[in-house]
């Protein structure tokens, strides 16, 4: 995702472009209108954001409790006739 802000706005949050870099934003910093810089990961491992965690915990506390589909109980011999 490409961002487009203020070269006043990327120093007042650089801590946050940061770690919106870090989980794969890209930024174009002007100044007086015009583009100066841009801010982007160099590659490596990828930083989950925020959000991307917390879906991911929500997730996975759903597949630990699993759905009702009234199948009951079953192993791998009973998926297999033999």
């Amino acid at each position: 995702m490409r961002k487009t802000i203020t070269l006043r706005e990327a120093n007042q949050a650089f801590a946050h472009c940061i770690r919106e870099v870090e989980a794969g934003a890209e930024y174009i910093i002007i100044r007086n209108g015009l583009p100066v810089a841009r801010l982007l990961p160099i590659g490596g491992r990828r930083v989950p954001s925020s959000d991307e965690q917390a879906a991911r915990v929500r997730t996975r506390a759903r597949m630990e409790k699993g759905w009702p589909i009234g199948a009951g109980p079953f192993d791998r011999d009973s998926l297999h006739e033999r």
